[in-house]
């Protein structure tokens, strides 16, 4: 239950951000970069534990974005604010491009439509391949593969460090990050009191990011419902590292009216992810895995990369994504109450989310009318964890290697729990670190980290592994 900074009763902030999701740490950044004093209220044991932790990591260019859309516009400011900062901050960008692939005559004939949006949406070195032109490209697809629109500037990113990078800009500027901090309720009189359970805490706005519980974070504050978040729950299956040399491009399905389909990528970390599913569900909390559907994303993985046939599933998740009642972002500015949500961010907001917050940050107005000094960019430098720069176990000094799947070493664990923003619970440290997700999920490492974070984290690791028997 950590804080950065010393809370008096008597604070006032001038925004107190609800959700540590991508996009409440990104909102933390852009409006601790403009002056303001910020606080973060995350209910979780640690940042990134709701929607955000789970997603397939493309950096998107908004090809495929409903024309016209704000979803489209903050898509491509968010990538193109990415591009700039993420050398600065230390954080990989994976060009591996993407195929949308056609495997029937229907398909092929769809392409057409696709390549004809993502020139209207501004994207304009697409185009469309054959068959065998498709295979020059990626010959590890199928033969049966009919056509494609290549899309070159579509890329892969590390999903975890980034949005840790944006609060850590944040905490630099001075910023508090409160987490098992659930908001209970709140009250406006010109400024709001919001009662948590950690405290009461006093902000002049308000913005709510809170993803999967948007619309009741809307309820709970008293406001008006404007939408209804409907759950919609992704399974992943994750091949082991050796896949990776039948891949090396984003392969996308010619999408539906429902969802954009099944994906087949690399990661940053060195493997071949397939999924999500897309599945309409009531809870919010809990995304369970199931063996038919996972044993399903295998088979079509295969049948689409024939190279992956047979090889090992390192590991399988599920994660939720706030869709909401209408396929669409739904941004609300309550300038009269001083609430602004950023409610249903579906798929894209890993490539959204620094858009979003300047978004944000604009309906506020506090820059226009002259309430805070932007600060100066602050120097936050992320390990690295992507397999396509240096990792920490190829140089010297690293202490010992105590996550052997993952090549994860002790200064690395050591570095996160003395870091600005340590991890709350195992799988916050799992993200910071990649320690525990690879090839046998922790069985050799956990006893090692157990030791190492004894009295660290606030869930301990040897509870944490209890709750999820």
């Amino acid at each position: 239950m950590s804080t950065q900074r010393g809370m008096a009763p008597t604070d006032i902030f001038d925004v107190a951000i609800i959700g540590a999701g991508v996009v409440g740490c990104a909102a933390a950044r852009r409006f601790a970069l403009a002056g303001a004093k910020v606080i973060v209220l995350e209910k979780g044991a640690d940042i990134l534990s709701g929607a955000s932790k789970a997603n397939s990591a493309i950096l998107h260019t908004g090809f495929d974005a409903p024309s016209g859309s704000l979803e489209l516009e903050l898509v491509k400011a968010g990538r193109e604010e990415y591009l700039q900062i993420h050398e600065g901050l230390n954080l990989p960008l994976v060009k591996t491009g993407a195929l949308v692939c056609a495997w029937s005559k229907a398909e092929t004939e769809n392409l057409e439509a696709i390549a004809r949006q993502a020139r209207n949406n501004g994207i304009l070195n697409v185009r469309l391949v054959s068959a065998r032109e498709a295979l020059a490209l990626e010959p590890g697809l199928s033969n049966s593969v009919t056509a494609a629109l290549h899309v070159p500037d579509e890329h892969i990113i590390d999903p975890w460090s980034a949005p840790l990078g944006y609060v850590s800009q944040a905490i630099a500027l001075g910023a508090t990050v409160l987490r098992s901090c659930e908001v209970k309720s709140g009250q406006f009189d010109g400024t709001w009191k919001l009662e948590s359970s950690r405290g009461a805490v006093r902000t002049k706005w308000v913005v709510n990011a809170a993803g999967l519980f948007g619309d009741q974070v809307d309820a709970i504050l008293g406001l008006a419902p404007e939408f209804q978040i409907k759950p919609r729950k992704g399974q992943f299956v994750v091949l082991d590292k050796a896949a990776a040399r039948e891949l090396k491009t984003i392969i996308l399905p010619v999408p539906n009216e429902v969802t954009k389909g099944i994906v087949i990528c690399p990661t940053a970390f060195g493997n071949i992810l397939i999924g999500p599913t897309a599945e309409e569900q009531n809870d919010r909390l809990r995304a369970t895995v199931e063996h038919q559907t996972l044993q399903t994303l295998v088979a079509h993985g295969t049948k689409i990369v024939p190279g992956l046939a047979h090889l090992p599933v390192t590991a399988v998740y599920a994660g939720l994504r706030p869709a909401s009642d209408k396929k669409e972002y739904r941004v609300i500015n309550r300038a009269a109450s001083n609430v602004i949500t950023l409610g249903g961010i579906r798929s894209t907001g890993l490539s959204s989310a620094l858009g979003l917050a300047q978004y944000a940050l604009e309906l506020h107005g506090g820059m226009d009318r002259d309430e805070f000094r932007q600060n100066e960019i602050p120097n936050v430098y992320m390990p690295n964890l992507a397999e396509t720069r240096p990792r920490d176990w190829q140089a010297d000094g690293h202490g010992e290697i105590i996550c052997h799947c993952e090549m994860v070493t002790r200064r690395e664990i050591e570095a996160a729990l003395s870091s600005p923003l340590p991890p709350g619970d195992f799988g916050g440290l799992r993200r910071r670190t990649r320690a525990g997700i690879g090839r046998c999920q922790g069985f050799y490492c956990n006893a090692k980290l157990a030791e190492i974070t004894r009295g660290s984290l606030d869930i301990p690791l040897a509870i944490e592994r209890e709750y999820h028997k």
